[in-house]
């Protein structure tokens, strides 16, 4: 059996230098990087709750 059938099998250590590798030259990963510099940062979909303090204490 030879090398050339399947991904070569390293140790997680390894992995983890490597990724730490390509991200220090600024490369994306084999896997192709999930966040882009080109694209907007999301915003807070966390909405103001109306301050019902007037209803609850039967406000005059």
């Amino acid at each position: 059996m030879t090398e050339s059938n399947g991904p070569k099998k390293i140790s997680l250590a390894d992995a983890i230098r490597q990724k730490l590798e390509q991200k220090k030259q600024g490369g994306s990963g084999k896997a192709g990087g999930f966040q882009q510099d080109n694209v907007q940062k999301m915003k807070s979909q966390n909405n103001k709750k109306p301050n019902n303090q007037r209803r609850r204490t039967g406000g005059s």
